[in-house]
């Protein structure tokens, strides 16, 4: 998605073309075939569902054929990691990837390790804390977890910053897209990312189970992967989406 002149611009392909996606099971079937995808356009060219996706289709609101729909629908399965995972911006990774990101991103360290190593801000830590523990289990609405761990007006600052490295280090991800309820339990406004840790998509062995081999090891094989489906990437661009992987 790009910006020409103070209008927004999609990218994709036809709808007749043999490599459109049309469908949500579609999506989550190319997905799973490339192992990871960010959901815009980025500066390696073919690498994002918007490029796999007929322009037209974007923001009709019909969950049949817009992608904007399917991240939600995707993210509401389980059955695909959605979250901000590549250079800050959203995009999806496989249950099949996911651990190799993990170890990579994480460098091995489970949250608490993190945090008992010193290498976790007080914010970071004020926000894993409703997921720690007895918690493993929760989902927030991003709304309400602002409000619990004490950001805002009188708090800390940067909410959506410490998030978005969050999902970056792979610490969480985005679990469903839900409107709000009133008093009366009624639904309102627009849906509000929720959020969780992938352990609780998919159980703490399989995200950890890379944890045997080294973050490098991981990382190399997330670039030799790169290597292979997207052969025209040069190293900085991929350093830039994927992670600073010296192997590359």
């Amino acid at each position: 998605m790009g910006n020409e002149s103070g209008t927004w611009i999609m990218y994709g392909v036809s709808r007749e073309d043999p490599e459109c996606i049309h469908t949500v099971d579609e999506a989550v079937e190319y997905i799973n075939k490339e192992g990871f995808l960010p959901l815009f356009k980025n500066e390696i060219p073919g690498f994002s569902l918007e490029e796999r996706t007929a322009p037209e289709y974007w923001w009709s609101g019909d969950p049949k054929s817009d992608p904007w729909e399917w991240r939600e629908i995707i993210a509401r399965s389980g059955k695909v990691a959605y979250g901000k995972f590549f250079d800050k911006k959203a995009g999806f990774i496989s249950k099949q990837w996911f651990p190799y990101f993990a170890n990579f991103r994480r460098d091995g360290y489970d949250f608490d390790a993190l945090w008992d190593d010193e290498k976790a801000s007080i914010r970071q830590k004020k926000i894993m804390d409703f997921y720690l523990e007895e918690n493993a289990e929760a989902e927030y609405f991003s709304s309400e977890l602002k409000k619990k761990a004490g950001f805002g007006k009188g708090g800390e600052k940067g909410f959506d910053g410490v998030i978005t490295a969050l999902q970056m280090q792979t610490y969480l991800c985005v679990r469903d897209f839900r409107q709000r309820k009133n008093k009366k339990g009624e639904a309102y406004g627009w849906p509000v990312a929720v959020y969780c840790t992938p352990e609780h998509l998919w159980g703490r062995d399989h995200v950890t189970s890379a944890y045997t081999e080294s973050a490098a090891s991981s990382g190399e094989k997330i670039a030799a992967h790169m290597r292979e489906i997207y052969p025209i990437a040069t190293r900085q661009q991929v350093h830039r989406l994927v992670g600073n992987i010296v192997a590359l």
